[in-house]
């Protein structure tokens, strides 16, 4: 809960207070060497030739100074020790209040001019106080600016307590940006690591900043620090009159019995009080410095602070401006400062950045409706959400779910959790591998004693992204969880890499093997290229089951590549006699352009609309295993045709069996499946496991062995009858002939005798396969989540053992490629 209010708060002082600090930053950097830039503007101004006749005493200065400019009434001087350095005089001219700066030559007292650029960083340091607003230091800009000091202190120290790294003594995860993130990644750790960076500075900038906003800040300061101010020292203002330059400079000269400084600055305001501040010489600042208060009525010293004899409390207090531009740490400190002040507009700008995709996201998730649960929901949908992509498709996928209900993982308890049947998570991993805000409760409730949720079948959506070390390191914990409680997988975890719509879409077609509906559009919907449809015949001639057939594709827009194990998508068109008879239940005209229309949409109840069938959800793509490797040049699909509930053609079976043409264009794209591709060892044995159309997957891998080499391969293969249902038997024995497929262990299911299913093949040859694992061989398991992988999964792990099953899943040698 403090998390969360510290983070919300921190979003909206950024996006209220941030372009403010963004200007302060920006312009506390250009005045960071605002001397040095000055100086170097104008030389013959500010800098001169040394000057063979010594510099003039301060009085004679003054005296030339008055010479030329009679009505100049003098508020500053500044004399400096080295030749090279022009003396500087403040002042105002009689009838204006407007307050000048000129130089003069200090070995004649000629008037040098006024030095160009002083303008320009007048403007500045106006934006920098008060953004240049009406009332300078008495309007509504200070205020602003106060508030902005505020919250840059706030941020520094929640930023601080918002990126705590799990493993804080690791100096990386503070110091180091990982430069080959990109987009969202890149904005939070240029956001979170350059803000350790600077965080210091930010501290000093801030807290010194507010002694010139709030009054009674400084006030506290002083207080704090034991500062006490004389009154006597600040001398009583008599307005109008001007103070006895010579006969205080003669004061101040016998107070420091001719002490060398490096430079003098003496100050007057309204009155005859004048203030010296003589730099020692090699001093890192200004402020390291001998202070006097002279009235210049009397000769008499008000005030005599030296530099050495200052307590700690009333030097930090003295120097708040020199510790504020850094100046008090020394050139390393100003350039500190200055480095950090540049990088104000960076957290402005990334914070929009995060702030904006954040905006977007809710956008998406608002425009997915939630889906309660009830008492008697037995499907839930349970979410763990950082920006609220998992919970919106959390939302689509209870929505795709007859009776399920999507609600957040930490509302998960023991009693949500015994009523349920089915339990799909999606949950994402924030940062280093830590659950969602919202989630840490339920993480740290797995750490208890685990449930007993062997009733409960399960499956995970993992997000995370792939820049960081620990990806969907909080999915992969719940997969875990569930598991080692005794709860069985529906299918395995899928890893979702930020937004990828690749990941989303392998979900969603997950979900279609669990009854999900199909009627539903993509979720995240991708470009398709075009192919041809090059060859299309039956593969089971006389079976009792439904027609399954030999589809052949080309790309049409040059080579396309692949590996074994990846997927093709195909945008289906709708079946011609669906769509007349969806014309006549809706009363629309049978024109051409109506048609093409209604072929592309989805068509059935919630999706009608009489008025503007343009208003149509497009059709959803649909995925096939590939048989085939690109050396072929083709994509080879094993398509078995089905009727869909309302009796006319599957969407995807429907197009590519009966309503594509042969020659005819097919849109479809390759999607990477590396869930399903072959083992990074070549010489690893593969045990290939399938049923039905299944087959097709376990064929490309079978391919690619026989074009790259490899260790052999066993197949366990599940059908109908062999007289009808033994698909791509050419292709197979000339794998064998090969030496490719060592062995084919079929499973007839009508044919009488020997083993049934798939699953009953692979447990008859036990002994075998604990063998062949024990050597090294990899599974892999491709065909229907509903009988067929549910009971190959339970063989195998009666045959090696949960944990090892386990362990080669994790490992990468246990893939199963369901629908």
């Amino acid at each position: 809960m403090l998390r969360s209010v510290l983070f919300q708060l921190h979003w909206f002082l950024g996006v209220t207070a941030g372009l403010v600090l963004a200007v302060m930053g920006v312009t506390g950097a250009l005045m960071s060497f605002e001397p040095e830039v000055i100086a170097a503007l104008n030389p013959g101004v500010v800098t001169i030739a040394p000057s063979p006749t010594p510099a003039l005493p301060a009085p004679a200065l003054i005296a030339r100074f008055k010479a030329q400019l009679p009505d100049a009434k003098i508020s500053r001087l500044v004399v400096e020790r080295d030749p090279k350095r022009a003396a500087a005089v403040t002042f105002t001219v009689k009838g204006s209040k407007e307050r000048q700066r000129t130089f003069l030559n200090p070995a004649s007292g000629a008037v040098l001019g006024a030095p160009c650029g002083e303008r320009f960083y007048g403007v500045v340091e106006n934006l920098h106080r008060w953004l240049a607003l009406p009332g300078n230091g008495n309007g509504w800009g200070r205020q602003i600016t106060g508030f902005a000091a505020l919250s840059l202190i706030y941020f520094a120290l929640s930023g601080l307590y918002l990126r705590w790294p799990r493993r804080p003594l690791d100096w990386r995860n503070w110091l180091v940006i990982d430069v080959r993130m990109t987009g969202r990644n890149l904005y939070r750790a240029l956001h979170a690591v350059v803000g350790g960076w600077v965080l210091v500075f930010y501290l000093v900038s801030a807290g010194t900043g507010l002694w010139w906003s709030y009054d009674w800040y400084r006030s506290g300061v002083q207080h704090l620090l034991t500062v006490e101010r004389s009154h006597e020292a600040r001398g009583r203002a008599v307005k109008g009159q001007e103070a006895d330059w010579p006969r205080a400079w003669q004061t101040f000269a016998r107070a420091t019995a001719g002490r060398p400084y490096d430079s003098v600055t003496a100050s007057s305001r309204d009155g005859a009080m004048v203030q010296f501040r003589a730099k020692l010489p090699g001093a890192r600042h200004d402020r390291v410095s001998d202070e006097l208060t002279v009235d210049s009525r009397s000769g008499r010293i008000v005030a005599d602070t030296r530099y050495a004899a200052r307590p700690l409390g009333e030097d930090l207090v003295t120097s708040v401006l020199e510790i504020h531009r850094g100046a008090y740490f020394g050139t390393v400190g100003r350039i500190a400062m200055m480095l950090s002040s540049m990088t104000m507009p960076l957290f402005t700008i990334t914070g929009f950045l995060l702030y904006f995709a954040r905006r977007r996201r809710k956008r998406l998730l608002v425009a997915v409706a939630p889906v309660a649960a009830t008492v008697e929901t037995t499907t839930l949908v349970a979410f763990a959400s950082q920006t609220g992509t998992a919970e919106r498709i959390a939302r689509l996928t209870a929505r795709a779910l007859p009776g399920a209900a999507a609600l957040p993982i930490a509302a998960l308890d023991a009693a949500s959790l015994k009523r349920a049947e089915r339990l799909l998570v999606v949950a994402s991993t924030y940062g280093e591998g830590e659950p969602p805000d919202a989630a840490r409760g339920f993480a740290r409730a797995m750490g208890a004693t685990a449930p007993d949720l062997s009733h409960l079948s399960y499956a995970v959506l993992a997000m995370g992204d792939r820049e960081y070390r620990d990806f969907c390191a909080f999915g992969h914990r719940v997969d875990h969880w569930l598991h080692d409680a005794g709860a069985g997988r529906l299918f395995d975890t899928v890893e979702a890499d930020g937004d990828d719509a690749d990941a989303q879409r392998h979900w969603q077609q997950q979900l279609a093997g669990l009854g999900a509906r199909t009627d539903q559009p993509d979720w995240a919907p991708a470009p398709m290229g075009t192919w041809r449809l090059v060859e299309r015949h039956l593969l089971n001639h006389g079976s009792a089951g439904d027609p399954a057939w030999h589809i052949v594709l080309e790309p049409t827009d040059g080579p396309a590549d692949w590996v074994a194990g990846d997927i093709l998508e195909v945008l289906p068109q709708q079946d011609p006699a669906r769509v007349q008879a969806f014309l006549r239940a809706n009363d629309l005209p049978d024109t051409p352009e109506m048609r093409a229309t209604l072929m592309t949409r989805l068509l059935g109840p919630g999706y009608i609309d009489a008025v503007d069938p343009d208003m149509l959800q497009p059709l959803p793509h649909r995925d096939y295993s590939i048989a085939s490797v690109p050396g072929s040049g083709r994509v080879e699909l094993i398509v078995r045709a089905c009727r869909a509930a309302d009796g006319f053609a599957g969407l995807g079976s429907g197009w590519l069996t009966q309503g594509a043409a042969v020659n005819g264009l097919v849109q479809a794209r390759i999607r990477s499946n590396p869930a399903f591709h072959a083992p990074a060892d070549c010489a690893t044995p593969l045990i290939l496991i399938g049923n039905g159309t299944g087959l097709a997957g376990l064929l490309a891998h079978l391919r690619q062995r026989a074009s790259e080499g490899g260790a052999p391969a066993w197949l366990f293969f599940g059908e109908r009858h062999p007289a009808h249902d033994d698909f791509l038997a050419d292709a197979r024995a000339g794998l064998t002939a090969d030496g490719i497929l060592t062995e084919t262990t079929a499973a007839w299911s009508r044919l009488g005798d020997g083993p049934r299913y798939v699953q009953h093949a692979v447990a008859a040859a036990s002994e075998r396969i604990a063998a062949a694992v024990d050597a090294g061989a990899a599974i892999y398991v491709c065909g229907s989540i509903a009988g067929m992988a549910p009971g190959v999964h339970a063989a195998l792990a009666e045959i090696v053992g949960a944990e090892m099953l386990e362990r080669m899943l994790e490992a990468g040698c246990y893939r199963r490629d369901i629908y």
